[in-house]
């Protein structure tokens, strides 16, 4: 199967420097390697023109963000399988051919992760994706071996090959056909979690998404916008309730009770001493109520299966104490 690796790049020379060799000398596998830039205004191509004259560049006229910048680029390359490989992510030997072999052999997997361990402390999950992601009835997003900010070591807890509901866009494999039949990334969620709202679809049509654990990457995490900062806050709350409302079956009460617990959220933040991030949650608010009609008219026509792997996971994790991934061996229901 013809497989190309496609790094997004925004003014990301040092990370491009330190990070693509490794690509290079472990993707042997890949039909080609592509940098997308999103209009950089460093010398991120001049750099890749000479050192790396095998890499494909595909370059872009304005910053389209992650779901602009891959929709356009993805549509001039040829290939069977994509592999959206963020520009901090430190790739190993045999990364590929597990994922590709995966593809092979189970037709109905669309998408697929590898295990994404962290590049700062290398025997523990990364935030990102850790070892595959889950979400809960009110749409919150968790993954094995992260859940909120309690990350665990690797300690082969997660070795084994196992359907999840959504994998991460740090490096996310995904069918050609079916990228393109899902309708692509949704581009009114500009960065975070389209990854996880594309997922869904493709869950919603039967299709299966995968965690490859004999494949793994090491990620950064946070390189374009550390996950502790305002604008992350925002997108984050604002796409988890777009994912609900075009995604889920019967939305509106799960999402009025999402409105309530924000608000908490959005309090907890203040008594932090956090008030950019309980702002940010107001924004995301009234930005999703200014979206409303045209996401809820995204679900005409589609059917809608029961998603969830456990009612809440704020519930587990915070009034429970319970931080550990709720079954060790729970698939999609």
């Amino acid at each position: 199967m013809k497989t190309a690796i496609v790094i997004l790049n925004w003014n990301g020379r040092q990370l491009l420097e330190k990070f693509i060799p490794s690509v290079v000398q472990y993707s042997g596998d890949a039909s080609g390697i592509y940098v997308v830039d999103n209009a950089s205004t460093d010398d991120s191509t001049g750099y890749l023109k000479k050192h790396f004259p095998q890499i494909h560049i595909i370059q872009h006229t304005e910053n389209y963000a992650y779901a602009g910048g891959y929709n356009r680029a993805l549509e001039q390359i040829d290939a069977d399988i994509f592999c959206l490989l963020n520009s901090d992510v430190e790739v190993t030997e045999n990364w590929l051919k597990p994922v590709i072999s995966h593809f092979e052999h189970h037709p109905q997997t669309a998408i697929v992760q590898p295990k994404i361990l962290d590049y700062k402390r290398k025997q523990y999950f990364e935030y990102a994706g850790a070892a595959g992601g889950f979400i809960d009835a009110l749409g919150y997003p968790f993954c094995r071996g992260r859940i909120f900010d309690h990350i665990e070591q690797d300690l082969g807890q997660y070795d084994e090959d196992s359907p999840v509901f959504w994998a991460s866009g740090a490096c996310f494999f995904i069918r050609k056909e079916t990228f393109f039949t899902l309708g692509a990334f949704d581009e009114q969620y500009e960065a975070h979690q389209e990854e996880i709202d594309l997922c869904w679809r493709a869950f919603n049509r039967g299709l299966t998404t995968y965690y490859v654990h004999s494949s793994s990457v090491y990620h950064v995490g946070g390189a374009s916008l550390s996950h502790t900062h305002p604008k992350k806050t925002f997108l984050n709350f604002r796409n988890s309730l777009f994912n609900l409302l075009k995604n889920a079956p019967s939305p509106l009460p799960k999402i009025l009770l999402r409105l309530i617990l924000d608000g908490i959220a959005g309090v907890k933040f203040l008594f932090e001493g956090k008030p950019a991030h309980t702002w940010a949650i107001v924004r995301a608010h009234f930005s999703f109520y200014a979206h409303f009609f045209s996401m809820y008219g995204k679900r005409k026509g589609k059917k809608r299966r029961d998603y969830a792997s456990c009612f809440s996971i704020v519930y587990r994790y915070y009034i429970a104490k319970k931080i550990s991934f709720p079954e060790k061996k729970q698939g999609t229901q």
